[in-house]
């Protein structure tokens, strides 16, 4: 009997030695893989966090959720969805680039249009501001109204090149556009000859 017990013991304890060994095995390739998924997401929020912030978010959601199932003990399924993240910011970072490159040449085309746009409103502006009577087709408040559309689009202006500069290409494309729209509505009231496209 004791032999047998003795045998049982040994049994469970070889068991456990084994259940242990695998739960181990298991749980270090799911750590190489969580690590490695670490990487890849910090390094596509360096590349792609100011381009596409939305998808970025969605892979640090992923990565902690990968952890959550390293804590919970789903090694496999931790193991496989670290593996998936780190292909799938690859993509992100592959796509944020194919963005970028889209944001720098609409950038590139109203940088070059835009300020001559609000220099020939500005010129516009100083020679009716000395003119002792205004267009016929153009009152007194349409002229005040512009005026102060074109102070906001200088400072909008400021801001799309701050924006650019720090790398924020959305934010940039984004206040540029508000200044053409600006420039166009203020052309449009003093008679001005509006650039082809550029109220598209």
């Amino acid at each position: 009997m004791k032999k047998n017990l003795f045998k049982l013991a040994i049994l469970a304890l070889f068991t456990a030695v084994l259940l242990m060994a695998c739960g181990e095995a298991g749980k270090e390739p799911a750590q190489l893989a969580i690590k490695a998924a670490e990487e890849a997401v910090g390094a596509a929020k360096t590349e792609a966090g100011k381009i596409i912030p939305d998808e970025v978010a969605q892979l640090e959601n992923a990565l902690a959720s990968v952890k959550e199932k390293l804590s919970g003990g789903k090694y496999k399924e931790a193991l496989t969805d670290a593996q998936a993240l780190v292909a799938k910011a690859k993509e992100v970072v592959a796509s944020a680039q194919s963005k970028k490159d889209e944001l720098t040449k609409q950038w590139t085309e109203l940088s070059q249009g835009l300020p001559k746009m609000v220099a020939a409103v500005e010129s516009r502006v100083n020679i009716l501001s000395q003119a002792k009577k205004l267009p016929a087709n153009l009152t007194a408040e349409a002229f005040e109204e512009t005026k102060s559309g074109l102070a906001a689009a200088k400072a909008d202006w400021a801001k799309a090149q701050e924006s650019f500069s720090s790398g924020n290409l959305a934010e940039a494309i984004s206040a540029a556009n508000s200044v053409k729209e600006k420039a166009v509505k203020a052309m449009e009231t003093l008679g001005l000859p509006v650039p082809a496209g550029a109220k598209s």
